[in-house]
């Protein structure tokens, strides 16, 4: 493939929040986005819950990143955390107890 086809490709990145990490190197996030009601014009909060691949295991409950799609890594893992935004309150405590 032509090297100029992959830089014009842009890569789909979501924000997502921590819930669990009881996996190794695997953590699970939830994606919230607004959906516009039908009928009344209401926006709704949807969240979908996934997998994601954390190959450092630096993710705690509750924080914020950023992952993208890579090739499936498992039934249920096809993305992977490029990004940590924001570490959710009381975790740097908890890195260094631990």
């Amino acid at each position: 493939m032509n090297e100029a086809a992959q830089v014009d490709k842009t890569e789909r990145l979501l924000t997502a929040r921590v819930v669990s990490t009881s996996m190794e190197k695997t953590i699970s996030v939830r994606v919230e986005r607004m959906v516009k009601h039908p009928m009344y014009g209401k926006y709704i909060r949807r969240s979908t819950k996934m997998l994601a691949h954390d190959e450092a295991n630096e993710c705690r409950v509750g924080d914020t990143v950023t992952i993208t799609p890579c090739r499936p890594l498992s039934k249920r893992k096809s993305w992977r955390v490029t990004a940590v935004i924001e570490r959710a309150a009381g975790a740097a405590d908890a890195g260094a107890e631990a």
